[in-house]
């Protein structure tokens, strides 16, 4: 999406030829090439443990959680964690970063405040996506680690793998004009909340 949205906005003219379906399928086949081979070597490392208790205090069966119902040594599988999230979430967080660089200089070339406008709002909602998902997985996987599973990494977890990707589509829809519009209608006639606070 990044890198989508940096095409669209800091060369336009040549999005077309850019992102062509080669282009998208290169991305999309890289993106799940990387998640299989880190799943792969992680779930390696941990048939190699020894377990000592069979209930993961979790709602999913995730890699901290399963670790920690070691006997054996986890210091290996430990920095195993560390080092996928950090080349992993960090290199993608930081392609990310890059491209909204790329974005930010180029909206600032932009003469009229409409189209500066125009071109932020383009962006606003995948922002506030990254930054939701990446809040949450950075504070579930970049700190150390207390060997007890605390209930704000069970929130997280449920945040990031559950309530975030459901709040994707309700995101992307609301920059629609008609959706917000009919979203608005919907919620003033509840008396539940007046959006006119929310401009995206």
């Amino acid at each position: 999406m990044a890198y989508d949205r940096y095409v669209a906005i800091c060369n336009p003219l040549h999005y077309g030829t850019i992102m062509t379906i080669k282009t998208c399928t290169i991305l999309v086949v890289a993106s799940y090439f990387t998640a299989v081979i880190q799943a792969a070597i992680q779930t390696g490392f941990t048939f190699s443990l020894i377990f000592c208790d069979a209930t993961i205090n979790h709602f999913i069966c995730d890699a901290l959680p399963l670790i920690r119902l070691s006997c054996s040594s986890t210091v290996l599988n430990e920095l195993l964690i560390s080092i996928c999230a950090a080349l992993i979430g960090g290199g993608s967080l930081l392609i990310i970063l890059i491209s909204y660089i790329f974005i930010v200089t180029t909206v600032v070339k932009i003469p009229s405040s409409q189209g500066k406008k125009k071109a932020f709002s383009t962006c606003a909602s995948h922002l506030l996506c990254v930054t939701l998902f990446y809040g949450t997985v950075l504070f579930n996987y970049i700190h150390p680690s207390s060997g007890i599973l605390s209930r704000h990494e069970i929130v997280a977890s449920v945040l990031y793998t559950m309530v975030i990707p459901m709040l994707n589509p309700i995101i992307y829809s609301l920059r629609n004009k008609e959706v917000r519009r009919n979203m608005q209608q919907l919620l003033r006639q509840r008396n539940i909340v007046d959006l006119w606070l929310i401009t995206f």
